[in-house]
């Protein structure tokens, strides 16, 4: 019996896939849902984890976020999730619903997900955004209903509307730039 046989593969993405997570701080009822660990195996894991990489990795518990308004609060936050909407929508995130239970189609959309975490981390550094916070808003942009992907109407560029909102809405670069001007005006 060899770990690397073809036949343990899955079990060893949904392994890698869970410290993958735990390093960024998912939940036990998100990482049980993507890959179909048990929670008590997941608990082994984090224990592992943080033995073998310091206690830097706060475990969150309760419920995963679920406010809309989170994402519109400032003008920061506002930035950050259009740049996760943009890296959603390049990867195709945005059109493929998450899979669950640890098949292969789920261990592969949450190896996705969390490369495109990863990348956003790349550039913006850590912010607000958390991985739950980054999950939910993928969610609310897939159904459209409160949040929405869409178009800033001065630039063009790629935003998170607020989907009750009225159209016509700007980016937070070129809000910032209208508050300067009018700061300079004035």
């Amino acid at each position: 019996m060899r770990i690397t046989d073809e036949r343990y593969s899955r079990d060893r993405q949904r392994l890698d896939l869970a410290f993958r997570m735990i390093h960024h701080e998912a939940r036990t009822c998100t990482i049980r849902t993507w890959t179909g660990l048990s929670d008590d195996r997941i608990r082994k894991l984090y224990r592992a984890y943080v033995a073998h990489h310091g206690a830097t990795i706060r475990r969150h518990r309760g419920k995963s976020p679920t406010q809309t308004a989170y994402f519109l609060r400032n003008l920061e936050t506002r930035r950050h999730a259009a740049a996760l909407a943009g890296l959603f929508s390049l990867l195709g995130l945005l059109w493929r619903a998450a899979e669950r239970g640890g098949t292969r189609a789920a261990l592969s959309w949450g190896e996705l997900f969390c490369r495109t975490y990863e990348t956003f981390l790349a550039f913006h550094g850590p912010s607000g955004i958390t991985f739950e916070h980054a999950f939910y808003l993928l969610h609310l942009l897939q159904r459209r209903a409160e949040l929405r992907p869409g178009h800033c109407a001065a630039c063009q560029a790629l935003m998170v509307i607020d989907a009750l909102r009225p159209s016509g809405a700007i980016c937070p670069l070129c809000e910032a730039e209208a508050r300067e001007r009018i700061a300079e005006a004035g």
